[in-house]
């Protein structure tokens, strides 16, 4: 996904002027970022300054920076300067603006120095803000392939969305994994929810059978329970931006995730968030979650 924020400065095609925009936005937002995810709470100390965080990503540029960085890996600015058609003095003051803004953080590492999300709350918000930006224009085949590509796999920072994430979710709950509290059992948008949102509250406990099932998956689940410490939920879920429907987040997924790319089940590329699932990795689900390729395979462009 290419975050397209071209309209908040004046394009003719926007579909709403720019205040009536942010201020629908910034509603959507307060619902929409859970607490837990917000650096700091709405309406303490003052009214958000939206403007200033609205004027980082509304650059081009910018947005395909961020963007770049919604799988929550570390990149370079060689690598960010490539994925936003930049020269590298330009990609410099660029991520020093979104540095000083609170947007991204940077690693040394040697002589290269890396850049990052600072937290899962900013990749909430850009999630939650594609949700109000106008669709990218399609122009090439290769374009329309990785947009294919993107809705069947993708990382969602550090947790696995798209078709894929979707009908693992799905699965999990088959499987006894995931047992729905609130009498739907399955992975659908429950009324009222926002689309492409962290959900504020969940409609999901661990199962009976989570600890066998995800350790034939690679994760050690009295591991994480162990984690008493960190300060992320176990369990969180999200409205997927492509499917509507929910995908596992949080320390399990992230682990999950983690689990699948380490036993060579799915595969990252350097250079985009969409996700490969390898052959082994179809065989490894369908053996052990009953998943079929057709439920997150790839769609034609």
């Amino acid at each position: 996904m290419v975050l397209s924020f071209v309209w908040l400065h004046g394009s003719k095609s926007r579909p709403r002027t720019f205040p009536a925009a942010w201020k629908h936005g910034r509603a959507m937002l307060e619902v929409m970022i859970p607490t837990d995810l917000r650096r700091t709470p709405v309406g303490i100390g003052g009214d958000a300054d939206l403007a200033a965080v609205a004027a980082l990503i509304a650059d081009p540029g910018r947005a395909r920076m961020l963007s770049a960085l919604l799988d929550g890996r570390a990149l370079p600015a060689s690598m960010l300067a490539a994925e936003a058609g930049l020269s590298a003095p330009a990609t410099s003051s660029h991520l020093n603006k979104l540095r000083a803004g609170g947007l991204v953080d940077v690693e040394a590492s040697g002589r290269h120095r890396y850049y990052r999300l600072s937290g899962p709350h900013v990749a909430a918000v850009l999630e939650a803000l594609a949700t109000i930006a106008p669709v990218a224009p399609v122009r090439s085949l290769r374009q329309g392939t990785q947009a294919a590509a993107l809705r069947a796999a993708r990382s969602c920072y550090d947790h696995l969305a798209g078709r894929l994430g979707v009908a693992v979710t799905t699965a999990l709950l088959d499987r006894q994994v995931l047992v729905a509290v609130d009498g739907v059992a399955d992975a659908s948008r429950r009324p009222g929810e926002r689309l492409a949102a962290a959900l504020t509250t969940h409609p999901y406990r661990l199962g009976p059978d989570a600890e066998a099932v995800l350790g034939l998956l690679g994760v050690d689940l009295p591991d994480l329970l162990s984690a008493s410490r960190s300060s992320r939920p176990l369990l969180r879920f999200c409205t997927d931006w492509t499917e509507q429907r929910h995908h596992l987040a949080g320390r399990l997924g992230a682990a999950l995730l983690a689990a699948l790319c380490h036993t060579g089940c799915v595969v990252r590329h350097p250079d985009r968030r969409s996700l490969t699932l390898t052959g082994h990795g179809a065989t490894t689900l369908g053996r052990h979650l009953g998943l079929h390729p057709v439920t997150y395979e790839a769609e034609p462009p």
